[in-house]
């Protein structure tokens, strides 16, 4: 028979087995819509951001910060969040960060000046941050272990839906009304899925003896802003030496967290869980995956109209394949790593992957654009066909107690590794004008075939076909 608190759609944490179907449909709806809301205002405002920098009367190079500001504080929260989530509930840390997200939109979409909007979208990156540390660890509270991978390769559709649905929406709502709208259209969508969430999402039993650690939180907060402020000074052109600085310290306060915390039972830094070697294994592979990915879209757009000799318009036509396709395959990868271990799919992808990025460098000029929309989507599936058993294979390594810790390095690796793809690129550029793209994209290929090989070491570990329990 089934318990009374599944029928009432208020299932506990620690029943393995999920929730009914129709609960289950619905808290993950709430889930999808918080998380899309959270990706497109970073995608939106990266399209948006010439229109508010000219409405709001500053330089191109100091706008930056509307979108440094987000990703400091994203980064910055997401592992302190992850781990209060561990120990108080991720239901909570999620409706938290969904209301601090909802008025931030607000204050956003309200803002009469430039610093005003920039406090607003620290602010809003909080938010999302509390949102996007509880994301995988809900989706594996909600789904059975038999099913999860289905629960993971869907909210990876809706993170690359996100992510391709962004330039277009934002160029539609730009043709049509202020920029204030980009933030505005979150707060009655947010507030819709702040109350499903609530009605949904499973409640948890945590003891209240359990206490947060601030002093450790606060410092892996500092450490992460320095390093992703200091790689986005580099991948913006400094020539000073504070983003060094700023890596170097970064540097020595993750040294020192991690010796002071590796004799605790809940590190913030999630020592613990990198002892298993399936969960860094899988940590890694992401974290050099998402440095692809962060080096393809920050290249391409270089590449295709530089050397291809594409327009604009053209240019964002060209790339959309790539989440499109990832979206597509990215639940198919997730129901077979149900089946099949991570280390197979994860590797196809990324071999994929490569392959893709090795003719697109190789591309001569005046390339018909039809070669070039089927080389991202090939790319894109490939990423798309490691992504959901990559996700799976990291949070069903960690134990059920350790949930919030592995989305939260799940999150930390997808934002570092972007960033330092970014980073890699803007290098790249640096070292040469004309032909940077091409030299990032190649180095890109062997970073993937690297990837694909830490993927396939997963076969090390474990055996080829898992037990079906469906």
């Amino acid at each position: 028979m089934m318990p009374d608190d599944q029928k009432n759609g208020q299932a506990n944490s620690s029943d393995v087995e999920g929730m009914t179907r129709q609960n289950r449909n619905q808290a993950m709806g709430a889930i999808s819509v918080s998380v899309a809301m959270a990706i497109l205002d970073t995608a939106i405002v990266n399209t948006a951001l010439p229109s508010i920098a000219k409405d709001l009367g500053v330089g191109h190079s100091d706008s930056v910060w509307i979108i440094t500001a987000y990703q400091m504080s994203m980064v910055a929260a997401m592992l302190p969040f992850a781990a209060y989530g561990d120990l108080k509930g991720h239901r909570k840390v999620f409706l938290t960060g969904l209301g601090v997200f909802i008025l931030a939109s607000l204050a956003c979409g309200i803002s009469p000046s430039f610093l005003g909007l920039v406090a607003a979208r620290f602010v809003q990156g909080i938010g999302a941050a509390a949102i996007m540390s509880a994301n995988t660890a809900l989706v594996r509270q909600i789904y059975p272990a038999r099913i999860l991978g289905r629960g993971l390769g869907l909210n990876a559709l809706v993170m690359a839906f996100s992510f391709a649905a962004g330039p277009p929406m934002a160029s539609i709502i730009l043709s049509f009304t202020s920029w204030h709208w980009l933030f505005l259209i979150n707060v009655p969508i947010c507030i819709l899925a702040f109350f499903l969430s609530w009605q949904k999402l499973p409640k948890e039993d945590k003891g209240k003896s359990q206490k947060f650690d601030v002093v450790p939180a606060v410092i892996c907060a500092s450490l992460f802003a320095l390093w992703v402020h200091g790689l986005g000074q580099l991948a913006h052109g400094s020539m000073t030496s504070l983003p060094i600085i700023e890596e170097a310290v970064a540097l020595i306060l993750g040294i020192f967290l991690v010796r002071w915390q590796s004799s605790h039972e809940r590190p913030l830094l999630a020592v613990d869980l990198f002892r298993i070697s399936f969960f860094s294994l899988s940590a890694i592979t992401a974290f050099l995956a998402f440095i692809v990915q962060g080096m393809i879209f920050v290249a391409m757009p270089f590449l295709l109209q530089g050397k291809l000799g594409f327009d604009v318009i053209m240019t964002g036509f060209l790339i959309a394949p790539w989440p499109l396709m990832g979206a597509f395959l990215a639940p198919i990868a997730g129901r077979l790593s149900d089946r099949y271990p991570a280390g197979i799919l994860g590797g196809i992808g990324l071999a994929i992957l490569g392959l893709g990025i090795g003719v697109i460098s190789v591309l001569p000029p005046h390339t018909k654009p039809i070669i070039a929309v089927i080389m991202m989507a090939l790319c894109g599936g490939g990423f798309g066909f490691f992504l959901s058993p990559n996700q799976r294979a990291l949070m069903s390594s960690a134990p059920t107690t350790r949930s919030g810790a592995a989305s939260g390095v799940l999150g930390i690796s997808r934002i570092l590794g972007q960033t330092t793809g970014a980073t890699l690129v803007a290098f790249c550029l640096y070292l040469s004008s004309d032909h940077g793209a091409e030299i990032a994209l190649r180095i890109g290929i062997f970073i993937a075939f690297a990837a694909c090989m830490v993927s396939l070491s997963h076969l090390l570990k474990k055996p080829i076909l898992r037990k079906n329990r469906s």
